[in-house]
C-alpha cells in the first residue's frame, strides 16, 4: 500500500475501470474524503468487496485515511457488511470516538456471521462507554441471544428493551419473536405477537417458520389463516414454511392450494427454493407422480433437487428408481453432498444392493465424505443391512471419534444376525470407553438379546437402566422385552408384563406378543392380543394375516374365512411376498410365482434339477406354513416358488461357484423354505445369507445362524 506514484497512478486506474463513479473522473487530484466516503456507501450497500479493497489501497496511498474518523468509520462499516469482521476490528480499534453507527454495524457483523458471542461482548462494550442501545442494536443483539440459546440473557435484554420503551418498535418486536421461537418458548412469542400494534410480513413469517420448527405445525397453519384473514399477501418465506408444514402433517389438499397460488403468482413471487419445497411436499404425501413432473421440469436442477427426489423415491420404497435417479444425477454432472450419500446407501439396504453400496462408498471417500460421522454410521447401517457384518465393523473401526449414534447402529447390526454376544460385547465396550447408554443404545442392545434368546441378559439390563443410567424405559424398551419373553417361550409372563407396564401399551407390543402367540401356538391370547392391535391399528394388514394363520394352523377355517372377510371389508391388502438379489451390481426382484424375468425359463429349470436334488436327499415339503384349506399336493405346489426360491435359483445359474449369494426378503421366510436353503447350501457348496422381516440368516453347510430360532 505504500508504493510509489506508479503505484498510485495503477490503483488509480483500477479503481476508475471497475466502478461507474470513476469513469468521468481524472486521475489527478486525488479523490477528496467525501468522494471516498459516498463511494465507500455504495459499495457498503451492495457488498462490492473487490471495489472496496481497491478504494482501501486508494485512500491509505492518497493520506486520505490519516487521521480521518469520517472515512476510518465507513471503512470498518463496509468491512463488517461484507463479513470481513477480521479486517473491520482491526479498524474499528484505531477509532478513537466510535459512534452509535460504528457500534451497531460492528455487532451486526459479528451477529451475522456466527460470531454471535463476540457481538454480545462488543454490545456491553458499547454500553460501558456511555453509547446507548437503539432500534438498530437490539434486533442483533436479541439474534445474538437466540443463536447462543441463552435464554436469562436474552430476557434481560428483553428488559433493557421495554425500559427505554423500544418493544413497540417492529424491527425489535420482530427480533423478540425470532429470539423466543429459537428458545423453544413459541407461548411467550405468541403473546408478544398479539400485543404488537402494528405487524408487517416479517412477523407473521417469524411466528409460522417458529410454530415449523418447534413442531407446532397445527399451529402454524392457523396463524397462515389468521394472516390471509388480515389481508396479508404470503410471499416466498410464508410458503416455504406453510409446505414443511403440509410435508409433515401430510397435508397434500393444502399443499396443492400452495402449488395452485405459486403458479397464479408466479409473476409476483420470487423464491427460489420454493419449487424444491414442493418436491419434497409431494414425496412425503407420496404423490411421487406430481413431485417427478415437477422435477422433471426444473431446467437447472440443483443439489437439492435432486436429493429431495432421491429420497422422495427411496422413503416410498422404490429404491430401484432412487438408485436409477441417483446414477443420472452423476452422469449429469451434478454435484452430490453427504445428504445424497446418506440417501443412496438407505437405498441400496433396502435391496441388498451390496455390490452398488460399496462403489457408492467408494466415491464417498474420493470426495472426502469418510470422514463425516453421519456418513459414517450410514455406511455401518448399510453394510450390516446387505448382509456383510465384517464391512461394518470395519468402518465402525475407523470411525476416530465414534458418537451414540454409530455404536447404537453396531450393535443394532450385530443383534440382526442373530449374534447377540458380540452385541452384549459391544454394549460393554461402549460402557468401557465412558459413554453413557442413551435410549437408542438400550433398545438396540434389547433387540439384541431378544434375536438371540438371551433371556437372562435381556431382562439384566431392562431392569439395571433406570437405575445405572437414568433411562426410563419407554414403549421401545417395552416392546424389545416383550419380544424377548414371548420368543423365548415366556408368553405368560410377556402378557403380565403389559398389564403392569408403567405406559400404556402401544399396537407394536401388542403384535409383539401376537407373533409369540402364533410361534408357541397360544390361540387364546392370540385372540386378546390380535383385537388390541385390531383397535389401536385398524390398517395394519399383518396382525390380521397372523390370526388368520394362527387359526388355520388349528384348521379352524371358518375362523380364517372370518377374518380375511374382515381384512377384505376393510379394503386391507396382503403385500405379496417379493426377494432381491444382486449379481453383476444389477438388482433383480422376484415376486412369488414370478414369471416375468427374462431367465424365467431357466430359473424355472434350475428349481425343478434342485428340487430332484432335494428330494433324493430327503426333503419333505413341510405344508405347515401353507394357510389354505387344499389338498397336500396344492400346498406343496404352492410352496415351491416362493420368491426367495425363484432369487436363489437365478444366482446359483448367474454366479461362478463358492459365490456367496445374498438375499432380501420383505416378509417372514417360511419354514419349509428355511429347510429347503439349509440344503441348498450344503449341496451347493454355497453360503447363502438371508435377510427377511425379522432378521438375518445365514446358511452355511446344511446349518443356519438363527438355530431354527425365528
Amino acid at each position: 500500500m505504500n508504493g510509489g506514484n506508479s503505484n498510485l497512478k495503477l490503483l488509480k486506474k483500477s479503481l476508475c475501470t471497475t466502478t461507474v463513479h470513476f469513469k468521468e473522473q481524472p486521475l489527478s487530484p486525488p479523490l477528496t474524503s467525501l468522494q471516498c466516503g459516498k463511494i465507500l456507501q455504495s459499495l457498503t450497500n451492495t457488498k462490492s468487496f473487490p471495489k472496496g479493497q481497491k478504494l482501501h489501497a486508494l485512500m491509505v496511498t492518497s493520506g486520505n485515511l490519516l487521521n480521518n474518523t469520517y472515512l476510518s468509520t465507513k471503512l470498518a462499516a463496509f468491512y463488517a457488511n461484507c463479513g470481513r469482521m477480521a479486517q473491520a476490528q482491526v479498524i474499528f480499534d484505531g477509532i478513537l470516538l466510535k459512534n452509535s453507527f460504528l457500534w451497531n454495524f460492528m455487532i451486526r457483523g459479528y451477529a451475522c456471521n456466527e460470531c454471535s458471542l463476540k457481538a454480545l461482548v462488543l454490545y456491553r462494550e458499547m454500553l460501558s462507554f456511555g453509547q446507548k442501545a437503539d432500534n438498530f442494536t437490539y434486533p442483533f443483539v436479541l439474534k445474538a441471544c437466540g443463536d447462543l440459546l441463552l435464554v436469562e440473557t436474552g430476557r434481560r435484554v428483553h428488559s433493557e428493551v421495554v425500559v427505554i420503551g423500544l418493544e413497540s418498535d417492529i424491527y425489535v418486536a420482530n427480533a423478540l419473536l425470532a429470539m423466543y421461537s429459537k428458545f423453544g418458548d413459541m407461548g411467550l412469542a405468541r403473546m408478544l405477537f398479539d400485543r404488537m400494534l402494528e405487524r408487517d410480513l416479517i412477523s407473521w413469517n417469524t411466528m409460522i417458520s417458529g410454530y415449523v420448527k418447534n413442531n407446532n405445525l397445527r399451529k402454524a397453519l392457523e396463524v397462515f389463516e389468521e394472516m390471509g384473514k388480515a389481508g396479508l399477501k404470503a410471499d416466498g418465506t410464508t410458503l416455504l414454511g406453510i409446505l414443511s408444514a403440509c410435508a409433515e402433517l401430510l397435508a397434500l389438499k393444502l399443499g396443492k392450494e400452495i402449488h395452485a397460488y405459486v403458479v397464479r403468482k408466479s409473476g409476483e413471487i420470487r423464491n427460489e427454493f420454493l419449487t424444491n419445497s414442493l418436491i419434497e411436499m409431494y414425496c412425503n404425501c407420496k404423490s411421487l407422480a406430481y413431485s417427478r413432473r415437477l422435477f422433471d421440469g426444473v431446467k437447472l436442477k440443483d443439489t437439492v433437487s435432486w436429493n429431495s427426489m432421491i429420497r422422495g423415491y427411496e422413503q416410498n420404497g422404490d429404491a430401484f428408481e432412487s438408485l436409477r435417479l441417483f446414477c443420472r444425477m452423476v452422469m449429469e454432472g451434478a454435484e452430490v453432498d453427504e445428504v445424497t450419500i446418506i440417501t443412496i446407501l438407505g437405498a441400496c439396504d433396502q435391496i441388498n444392493a451390496l455390490q452398488f453400496g460399496m462403489s457408492v462408498h467408494s466415491c464417498l471417500v474420493k470426495k472426502g465424505f469418510g470422514a463425516n460421522i453421519i456418513v459414517g454410521t450410514a455406511l455401518i447401517d448399510m453394510y450390516s443391512k446387505c448382509g456383510s457384518l465384517s464391512c461394518s465393523r470395519r468402518v465402525f473401526d475407523e470411525i476416530p471419534r465414534k458418537n451414540l449414534v454409530a455404536w447404537s447402529a453396531m450393535i443394532s447390526g450385530y443383534g440382526a444376525h442373530g449374534r447377540g454376544e458380540e452385541a452384549i460385547s459391544c454394549y460393554h465396550e461402549l460402557i468401557a470407553n465412558n459413554f453413557t447408554p442413551d435410549e437408542g443404545v438400550l433398545t438396540s442392545v434389547l433387540s439384541a438379546c431378544s434375536h438371540a434368546g438371551l433371556v437372562n441378559e435381556g431382562k439384566h439390563i431392562f431392569n439395571r437402566m433406570t437405575i445405572e443410567y437414568n433411562v426410563k424405559p419407554g414403549l421401545a424398551h417395552y416392546s424389545c422385552l416383550v419380544d424377548l419373553l414371548g420368543r423365548a417361550g415366556h408368553v405368560d409372563e410377556a402378557y403380565e408384563l403389559i398389564k403392569t407396564m408403567e405406559v400404556k401399551p402401544s399396537s407394536d407390543i401388542w403384535a409383539a406378543l401376537l407373533s409369540a402367540c402364533r410361534l408357541h401356538k397360544n390361540v387364546k391370547l392370540a385372540e386378546v392380543s390380535a383385537q388390541k392391535v385390531f383397535e389401536m391399528h385398524p390398517k395394519g394388514v399383518g396382525s390380521y394375516i397372523c390370526l388368520s394363520n394362527i387359526y388355520a394352523s388349528e384348521k379352524r377355517w371358518d375362523d380364517v374365512e372370518r377374518v380375511r372377510a374382515m381384512v377384505r371389508s376393510k379394503g386391507l391388502k396382503k403385500p405379496p411376498g417379493c426377494s432381491f438379489v444382486e449379481v453383476d451390481k444389477m438388482v433383480h426382484r422376484f415376486l412369488v410365482g414370478d414369471k416375468s424375468h427374462p431367465q424365467t425359463h431357466d430359473v424355472y429349470a434350475k428349481l425343478k434339477e434342485l428340487n430332484l436334488r432335494l428330494t433324493e436327499a430327503g426333503y419333505k415339503p413341510d405344508t405347515t406354513s401353507v394357510f389354505y384349506d387344499v389338498e397336500e399336493e396344492v400346498k406343496e405346489k404352492m410352496l415351491w416358488d416362493h420368491s426367495e426360491r425363484l432369487a436363489i435359483a437365478f444366482a446359483l445359474i448367474n454366479t461362478g461357484p463358492g459365490t456367496t449369494i445374498r438375499i432380501t426378503k420383505n416378509l417372514r421366510v417360511c419354514n419349509d423354505c428355511h429347510t429347503v436353503t439349509k440344503m441348498i447350501s450344503e449341496l451347493m457348496n454355497r453360503e447363502i445369507i438371508m435377510r427377511d422381516i425379522h432378521r438375518f440368516h445365514h446358511f452355511r453347510h446344511g446349518f443356519c445362524s438363527c438355530g431354527d430360532y425365528w
